[in-house]
């Protein structure tokens, strides 16, 4: 997919307005948080991982019961 968007005013930031067919490949709707990564191409625009925030979460807990542990294995 290569489409071309134009970057508008939107007070005092700038935005741009995705098209229908962008969203659709990207399978988000309107209001949804998209995550943007710098390549060495330029950025990516991706649509975040459903299970990404449970995945999180987990390792935070695993984190907080092990916190001396990893403590030592940082040294």
């Amino acid at each position: 997919m290569n489409t071309k968007l134009k970057v508008t005013r939107i007070g005092n930031s700038a935005g741009i307005v995705l098209p229908k067919e962008v969203l659709a490949h990207l399978d988000v709707a309107v209001g949804a948080t998209l995550s943007v990564t710098k390549t060495p191409r330029g950025i990516e625009l991706s649509a975040p991982e459903a299970d990404f925030d449970a995945q999180m979460e987990a390792a935070r807990e695993v984190m907080m019961r092990r916190k001396r542990a990893l403590r030592e294995l940082a040294k």
